[in-house]
C-alpha cells in the first residue's frame, strides 16, 4: 500500500508534473464532451479536418503576435467553407473533399513553420510539448477550456436537438445553420486547448475516442456526456503517470491509454460490447432449445 502510495505522490513533487495534470485533465473533459456531438452528428471526418487545418493558423498567429485561437478559429472556418465549396461546385465527394482540404491546409502549415524564424520550437504544435506547459499557457488553457465548457452546457439541449433532428429544431425556431456554425467555433477553440497537450496530430483522437466509448457504454446520451469525460479525463491522468515511470512520449501515451479504454469498451459493453453481443446470442440459443426440448416433451 506504501509502495501504491509512493507511486502516486511522487511525480507530484515536481511543478511541471502538476502543470501537466491540470492541462491535460483541462483538454481530455473538453475533447471529451464536444466528442459525444461529433460522434452522434457523424462529424468524426470533419473533427479530424478542422483539427489538422488549424495548424497554419495557429502560426500565423504566432507570427504576428495574436492569439492562437484567433488564427485557429479562422482557420477552422476557412477549412469548412473550402470543404464545402469543393463539395458543391464539383463531382468531389464529401469525404475527398475533407481529404483534400485538410491536408492541404496542415501541409501549409508544416511549411509555414519551417520558414518561420523562431527562438522556441515550433514542432510542439505539432507533436503537444505537456511537460512544458508553463503557468501562462496553463491559464490560457483554463479560459478557452471554460468557454468552450460553458458554451456546450448553455446550448446543450440546441445541439442535441441539432445533432437528432435537425429538420424539428428548424420547426421550432431554431438556426441548424447557424448551430453548426458555433459548433465548428467550439471545435477549432478545443483544437487550440488541446494543443498543448497532444499537439495537431493526435488532437483527432480526443476529439473522437472518449464520445465513440462512452457510446459503446450507453444508450443515453446524458450519461453519455458524463461517462466521456469521466473516462478521457482518468485515461489521461494514467497516461501522464505511465509515461513518466516508462520515459515515453505524454501524448502519445495519453491517446493510447485512450484507445486501451475503447478497446475494452469494445469488447466487454454490456449490451454493445463484440464478447457480450455473443454471449447474449449464445444465452438466446440455449434458451431456444431448452424451450424446444420443453415443448417436445409436453
Amino acid at each position: 500500500m506504501e509502495a501504491l502510495l509512493g507511486w502516486l505522490i511522487d511525480p507530484l513533487g515536481y511543478d511541471f508534473m502538476l502543470r501537466a495534470l491540470a492541462t491535460s485533465a483541462i483538454a481530455a473533459a473538453v475533447c471529451a464532451l464536444l466528442s459525444c456531438w461529433l460522434v452522434l452528428i457523424g462529424w468524426s471526418l470533419m473533427g479530424d479536418a478542422v483539427s489538422h487545418a488549424v495548424l497554419p493558423g495557429v502560426v500565423l498567429a504566432y507570427v504576428v503576435g495574436a492569439p492562437f485561437a484567433l488564427g485557429a478559429v479562422v482557420f477552422g472556418f476557412l477549412a469548412v467553407a473550402l470543404i464545402g465549396a469543393v463539395r458543391s461546385t464539383s463531382r468531389v465527394k464529401e469525404d475527398a473533399a475533407i481529404g483534400i482540404v485538410f491536408t492541404t491546409l496542415f501541409a501549409l502549415g508544416l511549411v509555414l513553420i519551417s520558414v518561420t524564424p523562431s527562438q522556441t520550437d515550433l514542432n510542439h504544435i505539432i507533436f503537444g510539448n505537456l511537460l512544458g506547459v508553463s503557468s501562462a499557457d496553463l491559464i490560457q488553457v483554463a479560459i478557452l477550456g471554460a468557454v468552450v465548457l460553458g458554451a456546450l452546457l448553455l446550448k446543450r439541449r440546441d445541439f442535441t436537438l441539432y445533432a437528432f433532428d435537425p429538420t424539428h429544431a428548424h420547426a421550432i425556431g431554431l438556426s441548424p445553420r447557424l448551430l453548426g456554425a458555433l459548433l465548428l467555433g467550439l471545435l477549432a477553440l478545443t483544437c487550440v486547448v488541446a494543443l498543448q497537450a497532444v499537439g495537431v496530430v493526435l488532437v483527432v483522437a480526443m476529439l473522437i475516442i472518449p464520445g465513440a466509448t462512452a457510446y459503446l457504454l450507453t444508450d443515453r446520451f446524458g450519461r453519455m456526456l458524463v461517462l466521456a469525460p469521466a473516462l478521457s479525463v482518468a485515461s489521461s491522468v494514467a497516461g501522464i503517470y505511465l509515461s513518466y515511470y516508462l520515459d515515453t512520449a505524454t501524448g502519445g501515451m495519453i491517446v493510447v491509454t485512450q484507445g486501451a479504454v475503447f478497446l475494452v469498451a469494445y469488447l466487454f459493453s454490456p449490451r454493445q460490447g463484440l464478447l457480450g453481443r455473443r454471449l447474449r446470442r449464445r444465452r438466446s440459443a440455449a434458451g431456444g432449445t431448452a424451450l424446444r426440448r420443453t415443448a417436445g416433451e409436453a
